[in-house]
């Protein structure tokens, strides 16, 4: 058995429902599940009231974008409080930022004689939040790409043709965000950050000043070396571990959640989650 705690919906940029990737998680072998959507939690009380029919713990959980010395991070939360009213109008303002981005996406596409429109995006993203992963989609429906890859690539991240800027917290802000709803705040993948993981030893003991808890330290991109290292900087610093997929479901070809020929996440570091949790409440 294999534990899951960073997956994404069709709230956000994944193209299973909450109910489906529960499903999906007893049908593969993992005991907990936590829906980690993008800026959202919509979807996690979708999760949650199918748990108990599947057999799976669901841990309500949230990725949030920001930003920490001009460099990207995502920070993850769990357990966080979703009708809490400071986080509640956070979401609400990232979600607005989001749209008024994606509209000046579409509008560089269109000056580019793309035939796009905000309804056409809009029937593409469905349900929750709309973003770049739509937007790709979108482009691939026109024939303007043949992959998702090739439209970040040629028209989507930064400095290509319709890459519009988005706003996004501190890492401080989404940090003391996530703790303030009594959450539990986690570095994800931190080697996305950086991959050779030489600053997280400076990094990580700035993020806990702020109510860091926890780093990614099973991720599919993340060796055993990596792994060890990470494990290294948070047993000194007291950080639990957590570890997930990323899975998105069809939009990321060939990918699958924890367990089985992908990465494993021990269970036993929930329960060290929890137990953090009780212990700061």
């Amino acid at each position: 058995m294999s534990i899951d705690l960073h997956t994404h919906s069709s709230y956000s940029d994944g193209t299973k429902s909450p109910t489906e990737l529960v499903r999906l998680a007893a049908r593969s072998g993992v005991s907990a599940l936590s829906l980690t959507d993008h800026d959202t939690m919509e979807g996690v009380k979708e999760a949650l009231s199918v748990s108990f029919e599947y057999g799976v713990e669901v841990v309500p959980g949230l990725e949030i974008s920001v930003v920490h010395e001009k460099k990207p991070l995502h920070i993850l939360g769990y357990w966080m409080d979703p009708s809490h009213s400071e986080l509640a109008a956070a979401l609400t303002r990232i979600q607005e930022a989001r749209k008024r981005r994606n509209t000046k996406i579409i509008e560089k596409l269109v000056a580019l004689g793309i035939d796009a429109s905000v309804q056409e995006l809009a029937e593409i993203s469905g349900v929750g939040q709309t973003g770049r992963p739509h937007i790709a989609r979108l482009l691939m429906n026109h024939g303007v790409v043949r992959s998702m890859p090739q439209a970040f690539d040629e028209y989507l991240k930064k400095d290509t043709k319709a890459y519009v800027a988005r706003f996004a917290y501190s890492a401080e802000e989404a940090i003391g965000l996530i703790v303030s709803a009594g959450g539990l705040a986690v570095l994800a993948h931190p080697v996305q950050v950086d991959r050779s993981l030489n600053s997280l030893p400076t990094l990580l003991p700035v993020l806990k000043a702020y109510g860091l808890e926890g780093v990614e330290t099973y991720y599919p991109t993340q060796s055993k070396k990596m792994r060890k290292k990470i494990r290294k900087v948070a047993e000194v610093l007291d950080l639990v571990m957590t570890g997930g997929s990323d899975y998105h479901g069809a939009i990321r070809p060939g990918t699958r959640l924890a367990g089985g020929n992908n990465v494993y996440v021990p269970p036993g570091l929930l329960d060290r989650m929890k137990e953090r949790l009780l212990q700061r409440r």
